[in-house]
C-alpha cells in the first residue's frame, strides 16, 4: 500500500529529485498566480440552510416568495434611542429622515422604506416603545446586493442621520442589512491580519524551540508555497462555479495549512536531525528519514482528508461548504510532505540546522531528557499513570452533559457592533416576540373564495393558535365585514392567485430562545389537527417561516448533522489506524483515547466559558467544528507515536519499544503540538465570539492530546493491553 508513496519520496529526496521537485512546485505556483484569482475574489458566506432547501422553514419561505412576490431585498432595522424620552424636536428631525429616505435622493440601494412622516401622530405613537425612549423604522434594501453595497448605503443614512443632527439620539442600524454589513466591516483585512499574527507566532516558537534561524523560516517558506497553490486552485473553483468557497472556511483552512505543514516538517527534520548524525551524505539521510516518516504522513493526510470528506455527508451547508475546501487543501498539504518539504530539506542538508549543525557520531549519543524520565515512568507505573489520568479526564466528559447551546448568532458578535446594539435596544424596550415575528401561511390547492365560513374559520384557527403557550398574538383580524369583499380584507391578507393567506404570530419569549424553538415545534405538530378543528378543507396546509422557524430547523438539521458525523469519522479512521496498525485492538485504543481527549476538551472548555467568563450558552456549532478538527489533527500525533512505537518494537521487548518510542517521538510531538496549538489560539484575536471559543477550545484540546494522552496515557493503555493483540508489533 505504501510502495507507490515511497518511490515518490525516494525521487524527491535525492539529489536530482529534489532540485526537479522544488523547481516544479515554483512553476506550478507562477503559472497559477497568473490565470488563477485568488480565493476571497469569489467566496462568499454560507446561509443557515439546508444544501437542498428542503426544510420546513425553506419551503415556507419559497411558498411566500411564489405567493407574495415583492422586490425588496433584507430589511434594516432603524433604531432611535434616548435615555428619558424622545422629543417632538427629535420627532421632527425623524419626520425629516423619513422625508429623505421617501425621495429620490435616498441611497439608490434603498428599495423603500416605512413612510413615518405621512402617518398621524396616534398612528406615529404606537411605533415608538412604552417608554417613549425608543423608536424602531424600518427599510428595505434591493434584492442581490452585494455586502458592500449595502455596508455604503447604510453608512449614507448614517451621514444623514448626523447631518440632520439626529446625532444626539443613540443611533444603530440592526436587522438581516445591518449584520450583513457589519459583517463586512469587521472582518475587512482579518485574513491579512490573521496570516500574518499566524506567520510571526510559528516562526516565534520555531526560534525558541531549536534556536536556528533557517529551521523557523523554512516551514514559513513551505507554506506560503503551499498557500500560493490552494488558494489559487480555490479561486479557479469559485470563478468556475465548481463549489462553493465558503469565506469562513478559508480563514480557518489558512491556520490549518500553516499548522500542519509546520507539523510535517517537524516531523521531517527530527528524523532527518538523526539519520545526518549517522551518515556524511544529506540525501542518503533525507532518504531514510522520509522512508520512516512517509507512512505517518500518509496515513495522517489521509484520515484528515477523509474526516474533511465526511462533510459533504452533512445538509447544513455553513458544514457542507467546508468540505471542498478543506478537502481540497489537505490533497495539496499532503502532496508538499511527500515532495516539497523532503526536498528542501535535503536540498539544505546540515545547513538547515545552523548554528547546531548536526555532525556524524561514531556512538550514538542518547541524551536523557524529560520525555526519557516519562517514558521511565510509565514504563514503570502503567496502571497508576494510566488510571489517574482516566480519572482527570473523566471529569471533563462529565461537564459535556450540562453544555447549553445558543442559536442567535448575534450574540456572537462583539458587544459594541452596531447591528446587535441595536437590536439589543430593541430587546430591552419592545415585546421580545415583536423582534422576528413568525409568519404563518395557508397554502390551498384551489383558489379560496372569501365569505362568512372563510371569515369563521381564519378567526377560529387564530383562537386556537393564541390558546398555545408562549403564544403572544396573532394579526390580522377579521370581521364579518369583510366577508365576499376582498377589497376590505388586510393589505397583503391574500396572495394575488387567491391560494394563500397570511397571518402574523408574535411569540412570547425571545424569537432566538430554546422556549420559542419549542413553542414552533408544538405548532408545527398541532396543525393538522387545528385546521381540521378550524373546519379548512383538507386541502389546506399550515407553513410557519420566519428567523424562529428557520433556527428550529437549524437545530435539527445541526442535531443530525453531529450523528452522522461522528459516526462516520469514528468508523473510517478506526478502519484507517487498523489498515496502518495491521491489528485490531490498537485502532480500538487509539480511537478510543482520542474521542476521550475531545469530549473532555469540551467539557473542560465549557466549564472554563461557564464559570470563568461568564458564558450562560455557546454556538451550537463548537461541537461539530470542534470534532473533525480535533480527532482529525489529534490523530497525527497518534500515528507518529505507534508508528515509531512498531519501528521499535522490531529490536527491542514491547515494554522498551513503547518507552523508546515516547522519548524519541516526545520532543517533535510536544512541539509541534505546542505550535498546533498557538496557531488555533490566533483565532481568540478574532471578533466574532464563535472564533474565540472555537480557538480556545481547539487549543486546550490540542494541548490535552499532545502532553497528557499521547505521552502518558495512550503509552499506559498500550503497555497494560499489549498480549491481547499479537499483531501490535507486527510491521
Amino acid at each position: 500500500m505504501l510502495r507507490p508513496f515511497r518511490k515518490i519520496v525516494e525521487f524527491t529526496s535525492s539529489s536530482k529529485g529534489a532540485k526537479m521537485t522544488l523547481i516544479a512546485w515554483l512553476v506550478v505556483v507562477a503559472i497559477l498566480s497568473v490565470i488563477a484569482p485568488g480565493a476571497k475574489e469569489y467566496a462568499g458566506s454560507s446561509k443557515e440552510m439546508s444544501v437542498k432547501e428542503n426544510q420546513p422553514s425553506e419551503i415556507a419561505e419559497k411558498i411566500m416568495e411564489k405567493q407574495f412576490p415583492s422586490d425588496d431585498g433584507l430589511p434594516a432595522l432603524l433604531v432611535f434611542h434616548r435615555d428619558g424620552k424622545i422629543t417632538d424636536r427629535d420627532r421632527e428631525k425623524l419626520t425629516e429622515l423619513s422625508e429623505w429616505l421617501a425621495s429620490d435622493e435616498r441611497p439608490q440601494d434603498v428599495s423603500n422604506a416605512l413612510p413615518y412622516h405621512q402617518f398621524p401622530r396616534e398612528i406615529q405613537d404606537q411605533m415608538f416603545s412604552k417608554d417613549g425612549s425608543t423608536l424602531l423604522f424600518n427599510l428595505s434594501m434591493k434584492p442581490d446586493l452585494d455586502s458592500d453595497q449595502m455596508l455604503a448605503s447604510l453608512d449614507d443614512i448614517r451621514d444623514k442621520v448626523k447631518e440632520i443632527g439626529l446625532d444626539e439620539l443613540q443611533f444603530e442600524i440592526t436587522g438581516p442589512a445591518g449584520i450583513s454589513a457589519d459583517t463586512i466591516s469587521l472582518f475587512r483585512n482579518a485574513d491579512f491580519v490573521l496570516m500574518l499574527a499566524t506567520v510571526v507566532l510559528i516562526f516565534l516558537l520555531l526560534i525558541v524551540i531549536y534556536r536556528s534561524p533557517l529551521l523557523a523560516l523554512t516551514p514559513l517558506v513551505i507554506a506560503g508555497i503551499v498557500y500560493g497553490v490552494v488558494d489559487r486552485i480555490l479561486g479557479l473553483a469559485g470563478k468556475n462555479g465548481w463549489f462553493t468557497v465558503d469565506s469562513s472556511a478559508i480563514s480557518i483552512m489558512l491556520v490549518l495549512l500553516f499548522a500542519v505543514l509546520t507539523d510535517y516538517s517537524l516531523f521531517v527534520f527530527s528524523r532527518y536531525r538523526e539519520e545526518l548524525r549517522k551518515q556524511e551524505s544529506k540525501y542518503g539521510a533525507m532518504g531514510e528519514a522520509i522512508h520512516h516518516v512517509s507512512e505517518p504522513i500518509v496515513f495522517s493526510g489521509g484520515t484528515v482528508f477523509l474526516a474533511m470528506l465526511t462533510l459533504f455527508t452533512t445538509i447544513f451547508q455553513p458544514y457542507n461548504h467546508f468540505a471542498p475546501v478543506f478537502s481540497v487543501a489537505v490533497v495539496v498539504i499532503l502532496i508538499a510532505g511527500l515532495t516539497l518539504i523532503p526536498s528542501i530539506f535535503a536540498l539544505m542538508g546540515r545547513k538547515a540546522f545552523w548554528p547546531f549543525v548536526p555532525k556524524v557520531e561514531k556512538k550514538e549519543n542518547k541524551k536523557k531528557g524529560i520525555w526519557h524520565k516519562i517514558s521511565q515512568l510509565v514504563k514503570r507505573h502503567p496502571a497508576i499513570t494510566g488510571g489517574l489520568l482516566l480519572i482527570i479526564l473523566l471529569v471533563g466528559v462529565f461537564n459535556v452533559t450540562s453544555m447549553k447551546f445558543s442559536f442567535n448568532l448575534l450574540k456572537s458578535f462583539p458587544e459594541d457592533m452596531p447591528s446587535r446594539q441595536g437590536f439589543e435596544l430593541l430587546e430591552d424596550h419592545y415585546p421580545a416576540g415583536q423582534l422576528a415575528p413568525v409568519t404563518i401561511i395557508l397554502k390551498s390547492s384551489e383558489e379560496i373564495k372569501v365569505n362568512e365560513e372563510l371569515v369563521e374559520q381564519v378567526n377560529q384557527l387564530e383562537d386556537q393558535l393564541k390558546e398555545h403557550e408562549g403564544v403572544d398574538s396573532v394579526s390580522p383580524s377579521l370581521s364579518m365585514e369583510m366577508a365576499g369583499d376582498p377589497e376590505r380584507l388586510p393589505r397583503n391578507f391574500m396572495s394575488e392567485s387567491q391560494q394563500s393567506m397570511k397571518l402574523q404570530l408574535v411569540l412570547a419569549e425571545n424569537p432566538y430562545s430554546v422556549e420559542a424553538l419549542d413553542t414552533i415545534q408544538d405548532l408545527r405538530d398541532s396543525s393538522k389537527e387545528m385546521l381540521k378543528e378550524s373546519g379548512f378543507p383538507a386541502d389546506v396546509e399550515l407553513h410557519y417561516a420566519g428567523q424562529t422557524a428557520q433556527q428550529l430547523d437549524v437545530c435539527a438539521m445541526n442535531q443530525r448533522d453531529m450523528i452522522v458525523l461522528f459516526s462516520l469519522v469514528t468508523i473510517l479512521l478506526t478502519v484507517i489506524l487498523g489498515f496502518q496498525t495491521h491489528s485490531v485492538l490498537m485502532p480500538i485504543l487509539m480511537m478510543g483515547t482520542i474521542l476521550l481527549s475531545y469530549f473532555s476538551s469540551l467539557g473542560f472548555s465549557w466549564w472554563i466559558f461557564k464559570h470563568g467568563l461568564g458564558y450562560e450558552a455557546i454556538s451550537y456549532r463548537l461541537p461539530v467544528y470542534t470534532f473533525v478538527f480535533m480527532v482529525a489533527l489529534g490523530i497525527d500525533y497518534n500515528i507518529m507515536l505507534v508508528s515509531r512505537i512498531r519501528e521499535e518494537a522490531l529490536k527491542l521487548p514491547w515494554k522498551d519499544a513503547v518507552a523508546r518510542g515516547v522519548s524519541v517521538t516526545g520532543g517533535v510531538i510536544s512541539s509541534a503540538g505546542l505550535i498546533l496549538a498557538a496557531t488555533f489560539a490566533v483565532l481568540m484575536t478574532q471578533p466574532l465570539q464563535e472564533l474565540f471559543l472555537f480557538g480556545f477550545t481547539m487549543a486546550l484540546g490540542i494541548l490535552l492530546d499532545t502532553f497528557l494522552i499521547r505521552g502518558i496515557f495512550l503509552p499506559s493503555i498500550l503497555i497494560l493491553t499489549h498480549g491481547k493483540d499479537k499483531n501490535m508489533s507486527s510491521n
